[in-house]
């Protein structure tokens, strides 16, 4: 059987693999082991989909870590958001006003809230 280490060396994750009488291990940076966290997990929800394609529905959420976010308008004026989540392509979000605003007083409240009260509420 295969056994897998994963150990914090400085600002470096070490991820080991033995199987047998061969070890092969590697050394990341935090962002290239989150790269890797979402292109794992992408796959296993992807094997999971394929085993049972009715479990997910309309209500699921995919959560991903995006190294840049950039806020800005579209060539209408619009409000967009830009996300680069990872292994998944690029995407942008286009808002309404009403929606921007929205999204904007949200963060301004969740913001404003001390950290250890903000996973008590869990409604924004």
């Amino acid at each position: 059987m295969a056994g897998i280490s994963v150990t914090l060396e400085g600002n470096n994750i070490q991820l080991a693999f033995e199987k047998n009488d061969n070890t092969t291990a590697v050394v990341m940076d935090a962002g290239t082991a989150q790269a890797l966290i979402l292109a794992l997990g992408q796959m296993l929800l992807s094997i999971e989909q394929e085993a049972e394609p009715d479990a997910y529905g309309e209500d699921d959420f995919f959560e991903f870590d995006s190294p840049t976010i950039d806020v800005g308008t579209d060539e209408r004026g619009g409000a967009v958001i830009a996300v680069e989540p990872g292994p998944l392509p690029p995407f942008v979000l286009r808002l309404e006003d009403d929606e921007a605003r929205h999204v904007a007083q949200s963060l301004l409240e969740i913001l404003s809230t001390p950290r250890d009260v903000r996973s008590s509420q869990g409604d924004h």
